[in-house]
């Protein structure tokens, strides 16, 4: 090849690299895709919470909340996340008493505390009392629900008494996984909720201050969900 030849290819390929096209393609290369914009389904809002682990055995992986403008998803926030013990399991198979979170979308039905809501907070936030309690007897009429006082079918043994959890629910979000509906035995009380010492019973956990922005981010008319699953696999985020 000529020099003049040699020169001249050697501008075409530096012009494609600054465009973002690969060397031979003649395209640009375009950025991934934000991850809501890869799922199956973000609930139909404009806000969306993403959890979302390495793989099905992991008890961390990163927690990322998202705003849709102007027909995009932009991250508004991330923190590390926490998940159950022993990682994380499809939610329509779940049982109770597994220590697994989760995966799926879910509703965010209301938010409540032992502290009082976070400045900004426009979620409907409950306080918690001395008598509230979060039934998860199998056997009871209010199965997965939150009870003040504590009905009489509901035994204390199978339930939470969530003033006992002073730091991890200093502030929570009820997960709406299997809450419109309850089918006994699946599971109950899986919250988004500040850490504890370590990996959760089943819910999904993140540093006191991640969960304060985002209760003050999250706003009901928005209609947020929250998605749980892998990077891939059978449990795939993008699956939801």
């Amino acid at each position: 090849m000529r020099p003049r030849v040699v020169a001249a290819a050697a501008l075409v390929c530096a012009s494609l690299l600054l465009l973002g096209a690969a060397p031979g393609t003649g395209a640009p290369s375009r950025p991934p895709l934000p991850l809501p914009a890869r799922m199956a389904d973000t609930g139909g809002g404009t806000q969306l919470i993403t959890a979302v682990a390495p793989d099905a055995g992991a008890t961390t992986g990163t927690l990322t909340w998202w705003e849709l403008r102007d027909r995009r998803w932009v991250p508004a926030g991330s923190a590390p996340a926490r998940f159950g013990a022993n990682g994380l399991v499809e939610g329509a198979s779940r049982q109770q008493g597994t220590n697994t979170t989760p995966t799926g979308l879910y509703g965010l039905p209301f938010a409540f505390g032992i502290e009082a809501a976070p400045r900004g907070t426009s979620y409907p936030y409950r306080p918690v009392r001395p008598d509230s309690w979060w039934c998860q007897d199998n056997d009871s009429r209010a199965y997965n629900r939150w009870t003040e006082p504590r009905p009489a079918d509901c035994r204390a043994a199978e339930s939470e008494h969530l003033v006992a959890y002073r730091t991890q629910y200093a502030h929570a979000l009820v997960i709406g996984f299997n809450y419109g509906e309850p089918v006994h035995g699946r599971g109950a009380g899986i919250f988004l909720h500040v850490n504890g010492r370590g990996a959760t019973a089943g819910c999904v956990s993140l540093p006191a201050g991640a969960m304060r922005r985002m209760l003050a981010w999250a706003r009901p008319g928005k209609r947020p969900h929250i998605a749980i699953g892998t990077a891939d696999g059978r449990t795939a985020i993008s699956r939801y």
